[in-house]
């Protein structure tokens, strides 16, 4: 890309969010207890098979989790096994659902029991509208069926119910036909439709116990919680207001240019948090209200996303690296369920990241680059830690939440025009994914 005068791209100093948060120290130990300690035994004799949901989403250590779970199912005298529970997702085949969840680390090996990732299904049911409700085959062949699943605040509606295990009953374990009829009337099927076939599944299927995670603004576990088929109504909502309360945000109501390191379904349903940029994007309905982004930008997708770039819609400009990692089946399969196309619409393309974000500060609405509002994140789960330019001095420094731990340094650019993002944020998912040797807990 041609330009007729060099930039001089504003320099950045790293901020540090912090503020008081639980976590769960024992996770492994945890999970055993709950289970060890909830009504399973009064609804799956001794000796039966168990399947155990697990999702797409990237919820820290659920392959701790998903073994711990296994661990504590097979000491209790049953025949577990685990089962995708994640709708249309992985190009909605047997075989890319196999290999999100070995992204994740959760394999037959490494369960040590089989992992079935049919998309069979078997209809149980008619939901409210009149449409069928569709069901995970091995899964209801089950003596009984326990899910773990991230509550959180969902990336397209507010209500009782949102990302949980609920939602995970009704479309993760619908597979793409469930996940489809759910999604069919938009926004209307995720707060009606949802809850209503979630509450008939829970008396059609073998649904026997739910762990619920909320994790805090850094990522981690803050609480898991057990969740009985008689409880679980009341008891999510609950949960789910307590994920909002923990989840990380962006700490400035008004930002001119915020750049995204990457873009995944390990990091959000949508790609990218409506509930972090502020950018809601769906069809009808108004954005949300902080923060305002004028220019918002991308510069690549997740590995563990193969190829899925659902959210590049939010952006308003992103890379040709981003876009050439396109996978268009699982893409379109993706976008087309969920009935939410806004989404997907490709933003403005450059070469280069420098090209990206240069576009970026010429059309933010600021005479000079260094007048600026720029915030760069890593994605929009990983919040910890952002780089921050000049302009937003006064309000880092206002703020008893931020700490400025570094002058303000030049953008970091590589000799291909990349932003070394692993230098920003070593600790991230991609950094510590680009460092042999090193596990991401995933």
């Amino acid at each position: 890309m041609s330009e007729t005068a060099p930039m001089t791209f504003p320099r950045l100093a790293r901020v540090r969010q912090h503020s008081p948060m639980t976590r769960v120290e024992d996770v492994p130990g945890t999970v055993k207890r709950l289970i060890e300690t909830s009504r399973l035994r009064e609804r799956v004799k001794p000796g039966g098979t168990i399947a155990v949901g697990i999702g797409s989403r990237g919820v820290n250590q659920i392959a701790v989790i998903a073994r711990a779970i296994v661990d504590a199912l097979k000491g209790m005298g049953y025949r577990p096994f685990v089962v995708a529970a994640m709708g249309s997702h992985g190009g909605a085949t047997a075989e890319g659902q196999r290999a999100l969840l070995a992204g994740y680390g959760v394999t037959s090996d490494s369960m040590g029991v089989p992992v079935k990732t049919d998309m069979d299904t078997v209809v149980v049911g008619t939901s409210p509208v009149g449409l069928p409700i569709y069901f995970d085959k091995n899964a209801l062949a089950a003596d009984g069926l326990v899910l773990a699943n991230r509550v959180k605040p969902h990336t397209d509606f507010h209500a009782r119910h949102e990302s949980g295990v609920l939602k995970m009953l009704a479309i993760g374990l619908g597979k793409q036909q469930g996940a489809s009829q759910v999604h069919k009337l938009g926004i209307r099927g995720m707060l009606e439709v949802l809850p209503a076939v979630g509450r008939i599944l829970l008396e059609k299927t073998p649904f026997a116990l739910g762990l619920a995670i909320v994790e805090n603004a850094a990522d981690q576990p803050a609480e898991i919680a057990a969740l009985e088929p008689e409880t679980i109504l009341e008891l999510e909502p609950a949960l789910l207001e307590r994920a909002r309360a923990l989840m990380g945000r962006l700490p400035y109501e008004q930002i001119d240019v915020l750049v995204v390191g990457e873009l995944g379904k390990n990091y959000s349903g949508a790609g990218m948090d409506p509930n972090v940029i502020g950018r809601l994007m769906i069809e009808t309905q108004p954005d949300l209200p902080s923060p305002v982004v004028t220019r918002l930008v991308v510069l690549d997708v997740s590995a563990e996303s193969h190829g899925n770039i659902v959210g590049v819609g939010f952006a308003d400009l992103t890379t040709e690296r981003l876009v050439s990692q396109l996978d268009p089946e699982s893409f379109r399969i993706n976008v087309l369920t969920s009935c939410c196309l806004e989404r997907a619409r490709i933003p403005i393309t450059l070469p280069t990241d420098r090209d990206v974000v240069r576009t970026a500060l010429d059309t933010c609405w600021r005479l000079e680059p260094s007048q600026a509002r720029v915030v760069v994140i890593p994605n929009t789960l990983e919040l910890e830690t952002l780089w921050v330019s000049k302009a937003l001095e006064d309000e880092t420094r206002s703020n008893p939440h931020l700490r400025r731990e570094t002058d303000f340094e030049p953008m970091p650019f590589l000799d291909d025009d990349s932003l070394d993002q692993a230098a920003l944020f070593p600790d991230s998912v991609r950094g510590r994914r680009n460092r042999p040797g090193l596990s991401i807990p995933h």
